[in-house]
């Protein structure tokens, strides 16, 4: 008898708000400090709010791209994964519906794999990571911009 895996899975964190700015977020068996910088009260101790959810793009993407290729026995020998986005901090004082109007993903991936291979795994990535795919949804223009390299 196979055990199929649950389809929804809880998530559970808490926040321990050391200051108006810095908070230390317990998940699992890790804590994660998030705070702001200086200039914005904080003391710069971890990364913003925003900083923390872009950095979570960015390893989503990592881990979506590797688990695409795996899935099609496509071998991604290094990967390089950067992110610009454009935030619009009016959002902060004021009801603005796409704070994040644009981001784009830089993928640099070196693999030996076919241009039909790696189309499979460009055209799999946004429809899988599902913090790319939360911000499409809310209005978010996120372009993938790849670069492949041949070993």
């Amino acid at each position: 008898m196979r055990i199929r895996p649950k389809t929804v899975v809880t998530f559970k964190l808490s926040g321990d708000c050391q200051t108006h700015a810095r908070t230390n977020v317990s998940v699992d068996n890790h804590q994660l400090m998030i705070d702001e910088p200086t200039e914005r009260g904080g003391t710069d101790l971890g990364p913003s709010p925003v900083a923390t959810m872009l950095s979570s793009l960015v390893a989503c993407t990592n881990r979506i791209t590797n688990k695409v290729a795996e899935r099609h026995r496509i071998g991604v020998d290094n990967l390089e994964v950067s992110v610009d986005a454009k935030f619009d901090r009016r959002c902060l004082e004021e009801d603005i519906d796409v704070p994040f109007p644009a981001i784009d993903i830089y993928i640099e991936m070196t693999t030996g794999a076919t241009d039909e291979e790696v189309e499979t795994i460009k055209r799999e990535l946004p429809i899988h990571c599902p913090i790319s795919k939360v911000l499409q949804q809310s209005g978010t223009n996120v372009t993938e911009h790849w670069t492949i390299i041949r070993p």
